[in-house]
């Protein structure tokens, strides 16, 4: 066991160990170490250059982040046994596990009907299955009967955290609220990584100031200046950096590349692709394709980054003109051009733009489309519907972070602000 405690370098929090012995195995999972190549903030690099790190660092500093977390819990008195702390640590480490190349891409592409939480889902079940064979084998149970140790499976009771069906519901509000610390971790790090300062939070003031009442987190009242800044951060950096325009730009522009390409392969047309994307592009694969064990699954984790980038640099000498046009742009840089609208394109609007395309580039007006796209982008920095951020004073009361903030306004905070864009191929180059 003892070579399977590292302490691994991160940038942002400094050194972090990995515990023990089965978040190791976790860690040396192929689908986990998969996330090292794919980037946090997908096409963001375009934008930031700095932006290139991995969702594998994202989980790492996020399982760290809930180690702290409940390390501040426990000296406050908060009962978690050492099996619900490494469960919960393993829990946020495989939240983003499902994530495919390029962040929500692929789900508007390559496959029909499936999220990155159902991926992620999946294969959580699968690793279990993976780790808990490769522990029976250790321990030579070969003959005992599978009923009898069918409820000791490794990952069982993370997985059940992250499915919120474990009775300490605070444990999956660490991983999936308001103020959990998947968020504490990749605001700190993509603004580390991107160079918007705006975007630091004071992730280890708001981890000491958490505490528990009625199986719910809350925020004891002199952290609530650090959760009015966790918010406004949040709020900066979507529009900053998440939702920057020519980021959102270039994502409309691969999602048109790839819904070209699986028209040309759905038509028979050969490209070439990595056996992975061949699985995804010349056919329809649906969620129910999907299983712990299924092909679907095996392909879909073989995915990432290097397979649509590998692609796009040969389509840019395809047969056809939409594709190669593309293609060349989108790797010379040259990304969709965006604008925002005051209301969405009316039909004739729709048609001068195809007929534009259509003559400009010598290909049908159908294949105009996939020229432009229009989008809207949206994020809100609050919702009353999720859980809520309660802050706890010294009387014993509770009000949520809406009611308790001097300066945060419940109406702005949960407004859902939409901005709608057109973005275009540039025929000037």
């Amino acid at each position: 066991m003892a070579n399977k405690r590292k302490i691994i370098n991160d940038p942002v929090f400094g050194f972090l160990s990995i515990p023990n012995e089965l978040i190791y195995d976790v860690l040396q999972h192929p689908y986990v170490q998969r996330l090292n190549r794919i980037r946090q903030l997908g096409l963001s690099y375009l934008v930031y250059p700095g932006a290139l790190h991995s969702r594998f660092g994202h989980s790492l500093g996020a399982m760290h982040l809930m180690h702290e977390a409940i390390s501040s819990l426990r000296l406050k008195g908060v009962e978690i046994t050492d099996e619900e702390a490494t469960a919960a640590m393993i829990a946020i480490l495989l939240h983003d596990i499902g994530h495919g190349p390029f962040s929500h891409v692929l789900e508007h592409t390559l496959v029909d009907g499936v999220t990155h939480e159902d991926i992620s889902l999946l294969m959580m079940e699968r690793i279990n299955e993976d780790l808990y064979k490769l522990r029976v084998d250790s321990l030579e149970l070969r003959e005992v009967e599978e009923s009898k140790v069918e409820s000791h499976k490794p990952l069982d009771m993370a997985i059940a955290i992250f499915k919120n069906e474990y009775p300490k519901h605070f444990l999956h509000q660490l991983i999936s609220s308001q103020l959990d610390v998947d968020r504490m971790d990749y605001l700190c790090r993509d603004s580390f990584f991107t160079g918007v300062q705006e975007g630091r939070v004071a992730s280890e003031r708001l981890l000491k100031m958490l505490d528990v009442r009625d199986d719910r987190l809350v925020v004891q009242v002199k952290g609530i200046y650090s959760v009015e800044k966790f918010l406004v951060a949040r709020r900066l950096m979507y529009w900053q950096v998440y939702l920057h325009k020519t980021s959102v730009a270039a994502e409309q522009h691969l999602i048109k590349i790839l819904s070209r390409a699986k028209e040309l392969a759905r038509s028979g047309m050969p490209l070439f692709c990595s056996p992975a994307l061949r699985y995804f592009l010349y056919q329809k694969v649906t969620f129910d394709m999907f299983s712990p064990t299924s092909e679907a699954l095996e392909q879909y984790a073989l995915l990432d980054d290097n397979d649509v980038l590998c692609a796009i640099k040969v389509w840019i000498s395809s047969e056809d003109k939409v594709l190669s046009a593309l293609s060349r742009s989108f790797i010379d840089r040259q990304l969709f051009r965006g604008e925002q609208l005051d209301a969405p394109l009316t039909a004739e609007q729709q048609k001068a733009l195809n007929e534009c395309y259509a003559q400009a580039l010598g290909i049908s007006e159908e294949e105009a489309s996939y020229c432009w796209s229009e989008h809207v982008s949206t994020s809100n920095t609050y919702s009353e519907k999720a859980d809520s951020i309660d802050i706890l004073y010294s009387d014993g009361t509770i009000r949520d972070i809406s009611e308790a903030s001097e300066i945060l306004d419940l109406a702005a905070l949960t407004r859902k602000p939409k901005k709608l864009y057109l973005f275009r191929f540039r025929l000037n180059r």
